[in-house]
């Protein structure tokens, strides 16, 4: 209620339907290890623990082969705003197919026949009444 008094343009279905696109965009991203779109979808902190990963996969000489085979459901578990900025939590319950491989191709984990269920918690953000319209993910945990 409070962002919505803050910020009457802002829509549930609408900011779901957008959570969903930035939680598929992200996980490819990340498994890509594409840093520079991971730097405009993550805020400093998630951004940071990110490249971290994405720099210890590349040491072990691995490469994720990972595939979101659906968005079972998508939930607000939590919103609560602070001065400007709000902050939304969002429970994704999803299917992945994940692979790991080693350089070669040759795959060291995972199978892309067998998708794993998944419950992620991530939290966005944006300043309210601000151009920028887009949220960032500035905190990941799994249920």
């Amino acid at each position: 209620r409070q962002i919505l008094q803050t910020d009457g343009s802002f829509d549930v279905a609408r900011f779901l339907e957008g959570a969903k696109s930035a939680y598929r965009m992200t996980l490819e991203a990340f498994w890509r290890g594409d840093e520079e779109e991971l730097a405009w979808l993550t805020g400093p902190e998630v951004r940071e623990s990110f490249t971290a990963a994405i720099e210890a996969r590349r040491g072990a000489g691995q490469v994720l082969d990972n595939r979101l085979v659906s968005i079972e459901r998508a939930t607000i578990s939590a919103a609560r705003l602070e001065g400007k900025t709000a902050f939304v939590t969002v429970t994704f319950e999803a299917d992945i197919a994940a692979v790991t491989r080693d350089l070669e191709g040759n795959v060291v984990a995972g199978s892309m026949t067998d998708a794993v269920s998944t419950h992620d918690i991530w939290t966005f953000s944006r300043k309210l009444r601000e151009a920028d319209p887009n949220w960032l993910l500035v905190e990941t945990d799994e249920a």
